[in-house]
């Protein structure tokens, strides 16, 4: 792992069975990035070092300041206070209003500097109706498989992790960042950038389940999100307003469906 990613720090460790004693660390890098549209400054977030391309035109699409393909360029500048990314977009398909924030984005939370309630919960797009289908049995072989890749978070303990796989369970793209949002817009801005269809998998997190996190995946246009970790009844609420299937309280031996369970089938997989 690059030391740009994570850096080995001194720290005491106690124990109640054993004397104090010194250990190394490795913590993940978290740094301010400060986003800007066409010139004109944003926010700043605090996130991971890597994959900040992927971080703007993610951010871009799931806070629907405007569509992946309106983005001409992106651009990006190491500063002394840390780095600056601005996105550029094609004469004529400026971005759309933003939602206005005054402060910076804090590596977990979503809503900092969000100064009005209408720009919190905003009007979502419905996904439309398919016949996508995923295995009950595909969603534990997926976390083993996101356990097994998540390198950073391995490796740091401190990170969190969002993933895209196909609808056979396949890891397709995994994105790992200090803050649960940064992590899912990487995602975002990785799958658009490469041309995957996010109609044709699913997402997993291993986050928090916020209605945040069910916005973001919403406007991406993947069809089923799992989580680890509960959601709130505010990102139930919202899945089923935009026809998502969510799945949460993942685990290896089981999970539970709280929006579109139509989705969700009983089937052996056919490879593991």
């Amino acid at each position: 792992m690059s030391r740009s990613v994570a850096d080995p720090r001194p720290a005491l460790q106690w124990r109640a069975d054993q004397a104090v004693r010194p250990i190394e660390r490795i913590t993940p890098r978290e740094i301010a990035v400060g986003l800007s549209f066409d010139g004109r400054p944003h926010t700043v977030l605090m996130a991971s070092p890597e994959g900040l391309e992927d971080l703007a035109r993610g951010f871009v699409v799931t806070e629907a300041v405007a569509a992946a393909q309106d983005i001409a360029a992106i651009d990006i500048r190491s500063e002394e206070q840390g780095v600056l990314v601005d996105v550029r977009f094609h004469p004529g398909a400026g971005p759309r209003k933003a939602r206005p924030r005054n402060l910076e984005g804090r590596s977990s939370c979503g809503l900092c500097g969000v100064e009005r309630l209408a720009d919190a919960v905003r009007p979502l797009p419905v996904l439309a109706a398919s016949d996508v289908t995923l295995a009950h049995a595909v969603i534990p072989h997926a976390l083993a498989r996101l356990e097994d890749e998540q390198a950073l978070g391995r490796l740091t303990r401190a990170t969190h992790a969002a993933a895209f796989f196909s609808l056979d369970g396949d890891l397709v793209l995994l994105r790992e960042d200090v803050g649960r949002h940064n992590a899912l817009d990487k995602l975002a801005g990785g799958l658009l950038g490469d041309g995957h269809d996010p109609t044709a998998g699913f997402v997993v997190v291993t986050s928090r389940c916020s209605f945040e996190m069910v916005e973001k995946t919403v406007r991406m246009g993947c069809p089923i999100l799992v989580a680890v970790s509960a959601p709130t009844a505010l990102a139930i609420d919202r899945a089923q307003a935009a026809n998502l299937t969510l799945v949460a309280l993942a685990r290896a031996d089981g999970h539970a469906v709280f929006a579109g369970e139509e989705r969700l089938v009983v089937a052996e997989m056919e490879t593991v």
